[in-house]
């Protein structure tokens, strides 16, 4: 058997190998979301830059918080998180953990405890302790955003 025959199974084997894709590697991803999240987090706490917060949402995110409507959409969205850093006494702040992710690694989901602070019924400073559930989607881009963003009142102890 000519050489060049010989070689030609083991070259289309190392091709085919070469172009199989990328595993996807979900502890290397979960920490990039955990960090991306994280970094949202802050952006919403210092409540300076409302282009920033919003960035972390997809442009058909639906955000759900206790006692409000859905804000479906940037620009509600958008409105919403202005109304919000406008309230005198709003703070708020997050921690996500626990990514999961979908088969494919598109999709992710992490549970998270929020921390809200506005003012209650006779003005006073009121902090709330929320859970949370966010669902993120890689992008085209390769960034990943949230696409769904719920927030609600553990049961009483």
């Amino acid at each position: 058997m000519p050489r060049a025959f010989r070689i030609l199974p083991i070259l289309a084997a190392l091709l085919a190998g070469g172009c199989a894709p990328t595993p996807f590697d979900a502890a290397a991803e979960g920490r990039k979301l955990l960090q991306r999240d994280a970094e949202w987090a802050q952006a919403a706490a210092d409540g300076k830059d409302v282009d920033k917060i919003v960035s972390y949402w997809s442009d058909d995110a639906v955000v759900m918080e206790p006692g409000q409507p859905a804000y479906a959409g940037k620009a509600a969205i958008r409105a919403y998180v202005t109304a919000s850093l406008k309230t005198p006494g709003f703070k708020i702040h997050w921690v996500s953990e626990k990514p999961v992710f979908s088969a494919d690694g598109t999709m992710a989901y992490m549970p998270g405890k929020d921390e809200m602070t506005f003012p209650g019924a006779n003005g006073a400073p009121m902090t709330v302790h929320l859970r949370g559930v966010s669902i993120w989607r890689r992008e085209s881009d390769g960034e990943w955003r949230c696409v769904v963003d719920i927030a609600n009142e553990p049961p009483p102890n």
